[in-house]
């Protein structure tokens, strides 16, 4: 051992066990590499949650349907939970009715994780992403990286992304100035 070399045992199940005469030291730096590694590439799935009620506005439901599709698309879980205040939970039918509708306004992007179930005074049931959903994405980022891996070795400029039109201002209501400065002097 003067080279600085220890006598590591690799695999301790094998029959005969395995062992190898390596720098140890190294070795455990190499093995937290790869786990630290490996821990990039894992997906954190979290738990998202939005709440309605059962006479929720449309506008309203609207916007929080548009929030739960925004989490599935991140590949996160989303928790539907209707909220009950004061008589409202002697209609049970109304919350179950806004879960419904929003099982039928995510079907191509969510799936019933946990169906519709009552704890207290809230109903929930928990969404997740859908997996066809998830890899239709990843097939188009693998793609439009490919795309972009091409263009670039061929020297060509990727596609520009084209940018939105600028609406000009609208017009000045009679009897203002169009200018935008100070308005006139009168004498």
């Amino acid at each position: 051992m003067d080279e600085g070399l220890d006598l590591v045992e690799v695999n301790p199940m094998a029959k005969p066990p395995v062992c190898k005469i390596m720098d140890y030291g190294k070795f455990k730096y190499d093995e937290k590499k790869k786990q630290n590694e490996a821990k990039k590439k894992q997906v954190v799935v979290q738990l998202k949650e939005v709440k309605l009620r059962p006479r929720t506005e449309e506008h309203d439901y609207l916007v929080k349907i548009g929030k739960i599709r925004e989490f599935l698309q991140e590949a996160n879980k989303a928790r539907v939970t209707v909220m009950f205040r004061g008589r409202e939970i002697t209609h049970r039918e109304l919350g179950q009715a806004v879960l419904t509708r929003v099982i039928e306004d995510t079907r191509e992007v969510a799936v019933i994780e946990s169906a519709p179930r009552m704890e207290g005074r809230q109903m929930f049931m928990i969404l997740a992403p859908n997996p066809k959903m998830l890899q239709r994405q990843r097939d188009q980022a693998k793609a439009k990286a490919e795309a972009a891996a091409k263009a670039a070795l061929s020297g060509e400029a990727p596609a520009p992304v084209a940018a939105a039109p600028v609406a000009p201002p609208p017009p000045a209501p009679p009897g203002e100035p169009s200018g935008g400065g100070a308005p006139p002097a009168t004498a």
